[in-house]
């Protein structure tokens, strides 16, 4: 039961996550300007016209748009077929998506010297997906068999010369 939990609440991060790339991306795509008046994380449209909202020429939100689209889809057919491998995924997924937050974090603290309230939104998204995908699948714990943690003392001595 508590994982069935911890994936609905991906999925449903998920689609907040999605939602949130989609509103950056339309307004990417349209040149108007985001809505964001939140103290001090009010300049999103900095960070949007940022050299760095771009790769390859493509708007950051876009990956976005594909990244949360994908934690859904593996989200749903959790919910559906309870799977292992569902599971690892979603938590490399995860891994992924807190890595490049915390980049993205870091550009627009020492770089970019501007705040989104939307890729501070996306980057808590991404963190509760990671705590979630942890939470439903534990990494499995390695024990040491007992056995090589005996002391050998039946072992020959070496000759003394």
């Amino acid at each position: 039961m508590k994982k069935r939990l911890g994936v609905v609440a991906i999925l449903l991060l998920a689609f907040f996550g999605l939602a949130d790339s989609l509103y950056i991306t339309q307004h990417a795509e349209s040149g108007t300007p985001l809505i964001c008046n939140v103290q001090n994380l009010s300049e999103c449209n900095v960070v949007a016209a940022s050299q760095y909202s771009r790769v390859f020429g493509i708007p950051l939100a876009e990956f976005g748009v594909a990244f949360y689209t994908v934690l859904f889809v593996l989200a749903a057919l959790e919910l559906v077929l309870f799977d292992q491998l569902l599971r690892r995924l979603l938590q490399g997924m995860a891994v992924i998506g807190v890595v490049f937050s915390l980049y993205f974090t870091y550009l627009q603290m020492f770089v970019i010297n501007a705040f989104c309230i939307y890729c501070f939104a996306s980057a808590l998204i991404t963190l509760g997906v990671l705590i979630f995908a942890s939470i439903i699948e534990p990494l499995p714990r390695r024990t040491i068999p007992e056995s090589s943690l005996v002391l050998k003392t039946d072992l020959p001595m070496p000759p003394v010369s």
